[in-house]
């Protein structure tokens, strides 16, 4: 059994990592890498992977169907203390995700909405207003587009004008 005592951080970080694995759960030996890299036990199902990293970018998107994710977390007390835990890596990033929203901190995991990115990214701003994953890359690249958009419109308005 995997004991998750670890801070907060560790959560959002294992989160991170599970939700932009798009390519690692292409294969089983990829999954079992990652899995192993992390000493998250064993490395369970991928096709269960690949449906709870599915429905839990669903859910951070605000998708308003029921999502499913299916692993084993349970509570052990360690100390006296009850603490989630999990035999294997599904378990673990479930575990991660619920010890996130008890806290009140699901609402500041985001998904980039820039088109050639969407990744997975936690907002830590002060009054959670992020939008892109990196303000250097995608969002001044969507700024961009919007400039020269608007330009293209000044233009023609002045030129249907004249």
């Amino acid at each position: 059994m995997t004991g998750l005592t670890v801070g907060w951080d560790h959560d959002v970080e294992l989160l991170l990592d599970f939700l932009n694995t798009r390519h690692v759960l292409d294969s089983e030996a990829s999954w079992r890498a990652w899995v192993t890299e992390r000493g998250l036990g064993r490395s369970g199902d991928i096709a269960q992977a690949r449906a709870a990293r599915a429905a839990l970018r669903s859910s951070i998107e605000g998708s308003s169907g029921p999502q499913t994710a299916a692993g084993v977390v349970h509570v052990e007390l360690t100390d006296g203390v009850p603490m989630l835990a999990s035999s294997d890596a599904i378990g673990a990033v479930l575990a991660a995700s619920a010890r996130l929203a008890v806290l009140g901190s699901w609402e500041r995991l985001k998904i980039c909405p820039a088109d050639d990115c969407l990744r997975a990214f936690f907002d830590r701003s002060r009054n959670r207003s992020r939008t892109w994953c990196s303000m250097r890359v995608c969002g001044n690249r969507e700024k961009a587009r919007t400039f020269r958009k608007r330009s293209r419109a000044s233009q023609n308005s002045t030129l249907a004008t004249v």
